[in-house]
């Protein structure tokens, strides 16, 4: 069995990971070692070790004797150590949640149920680094992927509702302590513009908790994430065209743009999209396209009922469904269709195509 050493499996993603490896039986196929940064020496965690303790996530010597590096470490991490391990002559596979190493040109972005050809060819060819996508890219590829493989996509807009998560674990305490302060608010006795303007007055104090966020999020929202890139657009939003096209290597780039909005939800990334098609589809075969997709694909019927049962955070989250709903034509013209779609970033976002490029390497590598 491959030695595989895993590295961050405490933080939010990585824990997510640890949990499908369980549920898969992965550690049954592995030669499992943990890592830590920081409490070498101590005992590893339940999950199936080939070693009592933790080794030093930051000993290439150790690091070297892997044949397959599984890491949810962060950026910092891998650009630390990533270098010094290559250097070192380690000819090993890397898998890595962090967005590091994804433009780069030797690495492969993975998210197998879209593009598993791509990434069985960069296996043959001798490629080495296996790297998870944006989360948000690969949620709008899990639910209308069928529509990109179909070579229709002219272009896309995604306007995107991200989640708390997204921010990572001191974030969603945050939302909630945020939800604190304004639920103690609540006041049957006052009229609800009085409680209204008690809530306003709250969210604009210098002491309402949002250290993190920079901003009030629970109540509200933030049209902004991460660090802006060149013409106004935040590097989340960047992400979409060059990961998208890097995902399905075309030839002929498909723009995709839009607006990255954080929005009040613990966990689960939704997004309201306006794609352009080249040709005039009928609406069926759209969502036979859809529906197509891959196996989680759950289309969700243009209807109230169905819409507020199935397409929302609350039903998607822990769940690898993928709801897709709201299709339909749009005024723009016959071209124009619009789609909402929502998925846990936790899974199909960050940990799952992780698992599954394990599985791929032990099976075929």
């Amino acid at each position: 069995m491959k030695k595989i050493g895993i590295i961050g499996w405490r933080g939010m993603v990585g824990s997510v990971l640890m949990d499908r490896m369980e549920y898969e039986k992965d550690f049954d196929l592995i030669d499992a070692y943990f890592f830590s940064t920081s409490q070498k020496g101590e005992k590893a965690p339940k999950h199936k070790s080939s070693s009592e303790v933790l080794l030093d996530a930051n000993d290439i010597t150790e690091l070297e004797k892997m044949d397959i590096i599984l890491t949810c470490q962060g950026g910092d991490y891998t650009n630390e150590i990533y270098p010094k391990l290559r250097s070192s002559g380690w000819d090993g596979y890397w898998i890595d949640a962090a967005s590091s190493l994804r433009m780069k040109e030797d690495s492969t972005l993975v998210l197998d149920p879209v593009n598993l050809d791509v990434i069985k060819k960069a296996v043959a060819s001798g490629k080495k680094d296996f790297i998870g996508p944006n989360c948000t890219v690969s949620l709008m590829l899990m639910a209308i992927g069928g529509l990109f493989n179909s070579g229709q996509v002219e272009w896309v807009t995604s306007m995107t509702y991200q989640a708390a998560s997204g921010a990572g674990a001191k974030n969603m305490l945050e939302l909630l302590d945020q939800m604190k302060v304004l639920g103690d608010l609540s006041d049957p006795a006052k009229s609800i513009l009085e409680v209204d303007k008690s809530v306003a007055t709250a969210m604009r104090d210098s002491n309402f908790p949002s250290k993190n966020f920079g901003a009030a999020l629970a109540g509200a929202l933030i049209p902004w994430i991460d660090v802006p890139v060149e013409a106004g657009q935040t590097k989340e939003e960047w992400k979409g065209v060059c990961e998208t096209n890097k995902i399905l290597e075309t030839e002929n780039m498909i723009p995709v743009d839009g607006t990255c909005v954080r929005m009040g939800a613990m966990r689960c990334h939704s997004q309201g999209l306006t794609i352009k098609m080249k040709n005039d589809i009928p609406i069926s075969d759209i969502e036979a396209l859809i529906k197509e997709s891959n196996p989680w694909v759950k289309f969700v019927e243009n209807n109230k009922e169905e819409t507020l049962k199935y397409l929302s955070p609350t039903y998607a989250t822990g769940t690898l469904e993928i709801p897709v709903g709201r299709v339909r034509k749009m005024n723009l013209g016959p071209e124009y269709i619009n789609v909402f779609t929502v998925g846990d970033q936790l899974l199909w976002g960050a940990a799952e195509p992780l698992r599954r490029m394990l599985r791929i390497l032990i099976e075929t590598a």
